[in-house]
């Protein structure tokens, strides 16, 4: 069993900055990637940032050049850095993670953080 707890998420004014974490803890013996995901209002999930363990990051078009994602490898957290945010940004995020345990792969979300930016 492997829990992954969000923290950080809240309400900010459009251009303002909030940085989320996820740690993992729990049967790890390696995590893989380590990612963000968004879910808004009557949307779909969607991808948002995902970093390997190697520390190579991909971004959704729409948060490329405002949002940074980067992890701790020895604390098993992921951070996600976002600035200059908009209204479109509100959604819940969730944090995803994939890894191994005695050689068995296993696959995690976390709860989800609410993110509200308004206008």
């Amino acid at each position: 069993q492997v829990r992954l707890v969000e923290s950080g998420g809240g309400l900010v004014q459009a251009g303002g900055s909030l940085r989320l974490s996820c740690a993992a803890s729990g049967s790890i013996n390696r995590i893989n990637d380590m990612g963000w995901y968004r879910q808004a209002p009557g949307k779909q999930r969607e991808l948002v940032a995902v970093i390997t363990s190697g520390g190579r990051s991909d971004y959704a078009d729409s948060v490329k050049g405002r949002f940074t994602i980067s992890r701790d490898n020895a604390r098993n957290t992921v951070y996600l850095q976002m600035n200059s945010l908009k209204p479109e940004d509100t959604a819940v995020y969730y944090c995803n993670a994939d890894g191994q345990w005695l050689s068995k792969p296993w696959v995690y979300w976390g709860r989800g953080t609410q993110v509200t930016v308004s206008s």
